[in-house]
C-alpha cells in the first residue's frame, strides 16, 4: 500500500510538471476543431463527403496552408488553417481571421507593458516562457503594432461622433513623464457622457502650455465631428480652457473642480490651519443645497476672516463652484470634480515614470491613447443614467430637482 501511495504522489508530480505543455496541446486541438468544424458547417457536408445536391455550397477541401503560431494569453500555439477551393463567394473564418496572430487580450498587454517600462527589446525574451517559443513580440512586431496604433488614432480623431447633444464635457490638461515634447507639453483630454451614461474619450491631443489656441483648437474639432452642444463643462482653474469654451461652446455651464481649487486655498494657509480649512471646504462642497454651501461658506469667511487671499479664492469663484446644483442631485458626485478625466489617468502616470525614452510626441500619444481605449471599456456609467436625456435635453433643475413648468 506504502509503495502503491508513493507511485500515485511521483504520477501526480511528472503530471504537473507537464501541465502547462498538456494544457496547451488540448487548446491546440480544440482550436483546429473549431476551424475544421467551421468549414464543415460552411460547405453543408462533413469531410470526404461528396456534394448531393445542386442547393448545397459549391467548393471543396483543399488540403491545409502552412504551420503557423497564433498567440494567446494562456500560450502560443501552431495550427493549420483549412484550405477550400471552388467557392461561390470568398470564405472567411469568424474563428481566426487572415492575418491575426494573436488575441485582443495579448494586444491589450502590450501598451501596458510599454508603458510600464519594458523595453521593446525586451518584449520577447520577457514573455518567451509565458506565451511561449515563437510569440510575434520581436521588435520588428512591435514596430508593425505602434504604426498601426498611429493609423488607428488618427482614424479615431477624424470619428464622426453621433449624439449631437451632450450633458456634461469633461476637460483636463494631464501632465505625464512620457516624453510628449517641450516642457510644459500636456495633453489635452475631453470625456463626455453619452445618453445612456456611458463615459466616452472624445479627444486627446498634445498641447502647449493649456493656452486658449491649444484648447480652442481641441474643442472646434471635437465640434466639427459631432458634438454641437453641451450642457456643462467641468475642468480646473485653467483660463485657457475657459476662454476656449466661452469661445466654441459660449452656452454652456461651466463647474470649476473642488479638487484644484482645494489646493489653492490650502497653499494659501499656513500648515497648521490646512486641517481646518478642508473641513470647512468639505463642508462647503457636500453641502444638501446651494442655500447650505453659502452657510458654510460664511463660516469659513468668520473663521478665516484674517486671511482675505484664502476667502478671495472661493468667493470669487462661487458661482462656478457650485453650478452642480443646477442639474440632477444623482449626478453632483460626478460633476463636482474632474476625476472623471483624472481617474484613468492614475493608471498612465504610474507607468510613464520609466517611458521618459519616447523620442516622438506622436509615438507617446499613440501609445497612451491605445491604453486609455482598453481602460475605456471598463469605465462604470454615471449614476441614473435615464436621467441623462433629460439633461442633455435642456431640462431645468434646482437643488438637484427637476423644475416642473405649470401647464
Amino acid at each position: 500500500m506504502k509503495e502503491k501511495h508513493i507511485g500515485e504522489n511521483e504520477s501526480k508530480g511528472i503530471f504537473y510538471e507537464e501541465l502547462e505543455g498538456f494544457a496547451r496541446g488540448k487548446i491546440r486541438e480544440h482550436l483546429q476543431d473549431l476551424l475544421e468544424q467551421e468549414v464543415t458547417d460552411w460547405l453543408g457536408r462533413e469531410k470526404s463527403e461528396r456534394k448531393i445536391s445542386s442547393l448545397e455550397q459549391s467548393g471543396y477541401r483543399n488540403g491545409y496552408g502552412k504551420t503557423r503560431r497564433f498567440t494567446m494569453s494562456l500560450g502560443t500555439v501552431e495550427i493549420r488553417r483549412p484550405r477550400v477551393r471552388n467557392l461561390d463567394e470568398r470564405f472567411i473564418s469568424k474563428v481566426l481571421p487572415m492575418f491575426k496572430r494573436q488575441t485582443e487580450a495579448v494586444r491589450a498587454l502590450i501598451p501596458e507593458l510599454y508603458l510600464h517600462g519594458l523595453a521593446s527589446g525586451d518584449f520577447e525574451l520577457a514573455l518567451r516562457e509565458l506565451l511561449g517559443e515563437g510569440a510575434p513580440l520581436s521588435a520588428s512586431s512591435l514596430q508593425r503594432l505602434k504604426e498601426k496604433w498611429q493609423g488607428e488614432y488618427e482614424q479615431w480623431k477624424g470619428t464622426v461622433i453621433e449624439e449631437k447633444e451632450w450633458a456634461y464635457l469633461w476637460a483636463d490638461g494631464i501632465y505625464v513623464k512620457a516624453g510628449i515634447g517641450k516642457e510644459k507639453a500636456a495633453l489635452l483630454v475631453v470625456i463626455g457622457v453619452q445618453k445612456d451614461g456611458q463615459k466616452r474619450f472624445l479627444a486627446l491631443e498634445p498641447g502647449y502650455r493649456e493656452s486658449k489656441e491649444s484648447w480652442a483648437l481641441v474643442l472646434r474639432q471635437v465640434k466639427y465631428r459631432g458634438v454641437k452642444s453641451a450642457r456643462l463643462f467641468v475642468g480646473d482653474g485653467n483660463l485657457g480652457l475657459w476662454a476656449a469654451v466661452g469661445e466654441v461652446y459660449p452656452q454652456a455651464q461651466e463647474q470649476l473642480c473642488w479638487n484644484h481649487k482645494m489646493l489653492n486655498v490650502i497653499d494659501a494657509v499656513s500648515q497648521k490651519e490646512q486641517v481646518e480649512v478642508r473641513k470647512h471646504l468639505t463642508a462647503m462642497m457636500y453641502a444638501e443645497s446651494r442655500e447650505h454651501a453659502l452657510k458654510e461658506r460664511k463660516k469659513f469667511e468668520q473663521a478665516f476672516r484674517h486671511n482675505p487671499k484664502a476667502i478671495k479664492t472661493v468667493v470669487e469663484n462661487w458661482e462656478r463652484l457650485t453650478t452642480y446644483y443646477d442639474f440632477p442631485r444623482e449626478h453632483w458626485k460626478h460633476l463636482r470634480t474632474s476625476n472623471v478625466v483624472e481617474s484613468p489617468f492614475s493608471r498612465v502616470r504610474l507607468r510613464t515614470t520609466a517611458s521618459r525614452r519616447f523620442k516622438s510626441q506622436i509615438n507617446a500619444t499613440c501609445l497612451i491613447w491605445k491604453t486609455l481605449m482598453v481602460a475605456e471599456m471598463s469605465f462604470r456609467k454615471l449614476n441614473a443614467p435615464h436621467l441623462m436625456e433629460k439633461v442633455a435635453e435642456g431640462k431645468k433643475y434646482d437643488n438637484g430637482k427637476e423644475v416642473r413648468v405649470a401647464a
